[in-house]
């Protein structure tokens, strides 16, 4: 049966519970089991305004394919409907009144109630806020201590100091727009100082990535036009991290893909405005007296990548990134920090290399994650191409597929991957239609391709020569 797709439209005090009805890709919601759409809406000004859009939360019959109400409570009604895309308006059933607030001299005893349990329960709410700011920001402080002395117990040896970040005041932030579901929390869309910005809210369970990223952002130098815009970190009134970034209009790479195909112009765009923000993320800088020491990444996908509406790429959501120290060279470059997680293989299946499949390598190797990382950029690189109409001349454009997706399905498990991957040594299949672009053309698309994704990571190109070999494209070819 195929899944119903619901307008999906939350606020941040009923966010947990929608997720629950099915995944969320922009502003559409897969139902998980129900095949109802539904919608609340409130009353304002003489109009219905969504407040929750969705998939209905319970099984429940619902025989309209469109969203009609007939009541009215407290200015707020819902509907049920089970059709695609069905619950985006409200129509009141023929035969019904036109709703009307409420007058409040009809209804004032009622009011003054409603009233007085608001306080009583915004009073409560408060009270545990308070005291739940209390008991956590102990803890959080202690973790931003600890993260601060393993870099300061570095720092005269290794020069991995941090710059000051700035802390951001929650109260002056608003939540407008539910963006995406990350693996570590969620994204909205926000206005703050009346810009539009990106918000990235971690669960409580996730407040070590937090401390993670928010370590990455506070490296010196580590701004860069490949590299998100990072304005500042802050705490809500319940006591939940949150990241505060610039936003990006087209949202991720895997997005954008999914509905866009692309010009070589924009391929070249895209592929070398990656590949510079990669290339910056592990260069070892010094300037001004500040040093910028390499990071390795360690999650490059299509999903932690996004386009700004210049059709620019800039690299984000680094909760698994290493900051490496360079003590002399790189072959002395160090982790900053050395807890279990550290040694523990990150990143996402489909992008992670033969060799960290298989755990056949130290991950206390520093060139082991850069090389890493040049692996995932040879699968994001294909990604995008794959989606170029100038690369499939008199032919239909491809629909969008992460790596492996067509060998192995959408969701290939890690023995599947282990199999195809490191065993088989198999590697996306680059498309014979190439070969009637150019010759010459074809080669080192694929050339480039095969370089980065080797499966010797010793072998691949490192990420500064990658960038060459793009910028040779951007010059010499032009379809």
């Amino acid at each position: 049966m195929q899944q119903r797709r619901c307008e999906f439209l939350a606020s941040s005090r009923n966010i947990d519970k929608a997720l629950q009805s099915g995944n969320v890709n922009g502003t559409v919601q897969y139902c998980a089991k129900p095949q109802c759409c539904m919608g609340f809406f409130k009353l304002v000004d003489g109009h219905f305004r969504p407040d929750l859009l969705g998939c209905s939360l319970v099984e429940t019959p619902c025989p309209e394919t469109t969203c009609s109400a007939s009541t009215l409570l407290n200015n707020y009604t819902k509907c049920l409907c089970s059709s695609d895309f069905c619950n985006i308006n409200i129509t009141w059933s023929p035969g019904t009144e036109q709703p009307q607030q409420s007058n409040p001299q009809d209804s004032s005893q009622v009011a003054f109630n409603d009233i007085a349990i608001i306080l009583f329960i915004g009073i409560l709410m408060i009270l545990i806020s308070v005291f739940i700011g209390h008991k956590l920001r102990p803890h959080l402080s202690h973790s931003d201590e600890r993260a601060a002395s393993s870099t300061e117990g570095l720092t005269s040896h290794c020069s991995c100091s941090s710059s000051a970040i700035s802390d951001i005041d929650m109260a002056n932030m608003k939540l407008e727009k539910f963006v995406a579901c990350g693996r570590f929390g969620l994204v909205w869309q926000g206005s703050y100082q009346g810009n539009v910005v990106a918000l990235k809210h971690f669960r409580f369970k996730n407040h070590h990535e937090f401390t993670r990223e928010r370590a990455v952002y506070a490296v010196p130098l580590m701004v860069h036009a490949g590299i998100v815009h990072f304005l500042g970190a802050g705490i809500t009134v319940s006591g939940e991290p949150m990241l505060v970034m610039e936003f990006a209009l087209h949202g991720s790479l895997n997005s954008y893909l999914s509905k866009t195909m692309i010009t070589w112009t924009d391929a070249v765009r895209l592929s070398k405005s990656l590949v510079e923000g990669l290339v910056y993320l592990h260069s070892d800088l010094n300037s001004n007296g500040m040093h910028k020491p390499p990071l390795a990444h360690r999650d490059l996908s299509s999903n932690n990548v996004l386009v700004r509406a210049d059709g620019t790429c800039a690299l984000c959501d680094f909760g698994c990134a290493t900051i490496l120290c360079s003590c002399g060279g790189p072959d002395q470059w160090q982790h900053q920090s050395s807890t279990s997680r550290e040694h523990a293989p990150l990143g996402t299946l489909c992008y992670m290399p033969p060799e960290i499949l298989d755990r056949s390598v130290d991950l206390n190797s520093a060139l082991c994650l850069l090389q890493g990382d040049v692996y995932a950029l040879g699968l994001l690189l294909w990604e995008m191409w794959m989606r170029c109409m100038d690369l499939f001349p008199e032919l239909p454009v491809p629909e969008h597929h992460l790596p492996y997706e067509t060998e192995l399905g959408a969701k290939p498990t890690l023995g599947q991957l282990l199999v195809f991957v490191f065993e088989k040594r198999g590697r996306p299949a680059i498309p014979s239609t190439w070969a009637t672009v150019s010759q010459t053309k074809k080669n080192t698309l694929q050339e480039l391709l095969e370089e980065c994704w080797d499966h010797d990571p010793e072998a691949r190109l490192n990420a500064h020569c990658a960038a060459n070999r793009i910028a040779s494209l951007c010059t010499e070819y032009s379809l």
